[in-house]
């Protein structure tokens, strides 16, 4: 004998089960970092220093930067915030895994194959570019507008709370912004564009790149300009073999 169908009420009692198992893991990774405070801040503010990696690397001029509290509350309040966004990066898995789960049922085959496919992808995708805005974007933001004067007789007092909200804005976007080969590959597949299309609107497409590049990175330095706009460029090339795949 066949199942009988769910009704409205129990398909809310599931979704409310997702949610308060996705809450309550992010809540717990939350904590863990909030514990983790240490460990923490010194991956979050190690671009402050003119010994981090990217710097090294690209040979930048040793520098000094320090940031300053000005209000009372503002560094226990960013200390959660910052273990908010952290647990929830690291639940994210799980918080992904149960919303799936609450929606595959209601899906064909092929159609839980796809979202699989596409959720997954744009998961990646997006921890991909925050670790590439990490290693190599918001470093060299950090250096040029933490170290830039209009005069030797102004000096830059940087917030923490500037910092922290321009780290996780940066994040956020570089991340939205690795999504493009998922993007155009659901266009691809949807037929609204196609890999000659791709191709024949390139330079174009590298000069929309350049001034993206320069929004993110308002520098008049061309070496780092081109060093933010390489990663996009790839990312370019990228969507249109995929298209042409599909």
């Amino acid at each position: 004998m066949s199942s009988e169908p769910t009704t409205f009420w129990e398909h809310l009692d599931e979704l409310r089960y997702c949610i308060l198992h996705a809450l309550g893991v992010t809540m717990v990774m939350a904590v863990v970092a909030f514990c983790l405070k240490e460990q923490l801040f010194d991956l979050v503010l190690a671009p402050c220093s003119d010994k981090f990696v990217a710097y090294r690397i690209l040979g930048v001029e040793p520098f000094s930067l320090h940031l300053m509290n000005t209000g009372l509350t503002e560094q226990f309040m960013t200390h959660m915030r910052v273990a908010l966004y952290a647990g929830l990066l690291m639940a994210s898995p799980y918080v992904l895994y149960q919303l799936f789960s609450f929606v595959s049922p209601g899906l064909y085959q092929n159609e839980r194959r796809a979202a699989l496919w596409v959720v997954g992808s744009a998961y990646v995708m997006f921890l991909l570019g925050t670790t590439v805005n990490y290693l190599l974007i918001f470093p060299l933001t950090v250096h040029f507008l933490g170290t830039y004067q209009v005069s030797p007789e102004v000096a830059n007092m940087l917030t923490l709370q500037s910092y922290i909200d321009t780290f996780i804005s940066m994040s956020l976007v570089i991340g939205v912004a690795f999504e493009l080969p998922v993007v155009c590959a659901i266009l691809g597949k949807m037929g609204l564009i196609n890999g000659r299309l791709m191709s024949k609107y390139r330079r174009h497409a590298i000069v929309v790149i350049l001034i993206v590049a320069a929004i993110i990175t308002p520098t008049t330095d061309v070496m780092t300009l081109m060093v933010v706009s390489l990663p996009i460029w790839l990312l370019y090339e990228v969507s249109i073999w995929i298209v042409k795949l599909n």
